[in-house]
């Protein structure tokens, strides 16, 4: 699985693609953070904090993940690599997992360097300790889990298709109503009950449950469950392609 990884790793920063989906991820939010007016701009909305940017990512996140992951199983099926993959000393979750770690690895590397955000935004508020560190680091696991969610579903869409952009496509499609449609959905009232919200299966609801700073269980097992749901299918799919 190890060794998985460090291919993923070695293939994404082996092109210029790789720096390319990096920088345009921390270029268009610092565009939109520091330098665009708009609803954003931290500099124009008067509060030292980074809800803008927490805000903001989920919606890179639908095209910077699926970026990432659209070559994982595309590129191996499109080049005829995959059926040598299977043929050596490792069961296909192994593979699947190796895949998975590897672009997340790299969603991580992106995040890393938004933590300066932090050093900037605390030396533009004028009150000591003026930061509330318990939603700051809420809300970054929170972008973690989410970043993971949208990994496992873009790994998903690549072993859907040898396409890269029929990956990529399908990637941001899933990511999107797996994060927005059912708050869209429950804001119908379709559905309402004192008892469930069609809301909570949707990413979005425990994203903004996590970003209050509050780590709830719920959230947690939601997250985790979604994980293992496209993962599972994903190593699925891929027995599938190895018995036929």
């Amino acid at each position: 699985m190890f060794a998985i990884l460090k291919k993923e790793i070695n293939s994404f920063f082996a092109s210029p693609i790789g720096y390319l989906v990096i920088g345009l991820f921390l270029v268009v939010n610092g565009l939109f953070l520091w330098v665009f007016k708009g609803d954003y701009n931290i500099v124009d909305s008067g509060f030292a904090n980074l809800e803008p940017f927490f805000t903001l990512a989920p919606w890179i996140f639908l095209f910077l993940i699926p970026a990432i992951t659209m070559k994982s199983f595309s590129e191996e099926i499109k080049q005829g690599t995959l059926e040598l993959l299977l043929t050596k000393p490792l069961n296909t979750l192994e593979l699947v997992l190796g895949k998975y770690f590897g672009a997340l690895s790299l969603v991580i590397l992106a995040l890393l360097p938004t933590l300066l955000y932090i050093a900037a935004i605390y030396s533009l508020g004028r009150a000591e300790n003026h930061l509330d560190w318990g939603v700051l680091i809420g809300s970054y696991f929170g972008l973690l889990f989410l970043g993971a969610c949208y990994t496992a579903i873009g790994i998903f869409a690549s072993i859907l298709s040898p396409n890269q952009i029929v990956s990529f496509i399908l990637a941001i499609f899933l990511c999107f109503i797996a994060y927005f449609a059912f708050e869209g959905i429950a804001n119908l009232n379709l559905f309402s009950s004192r008892y469930f919200s069609v809301e909570d299966l949707g990413l979005s609801a425990h994203y903004e449950s996590i970003s209050r700073g509050i780590i709830d269980t719920r959230d947690l097992i939601y997250f985790l469950s979604l994980i293992f749901f496209f993962l599972a299918l994903t190593n699925l799919s891929l027995n599938n392609k190895k018995l036929s």
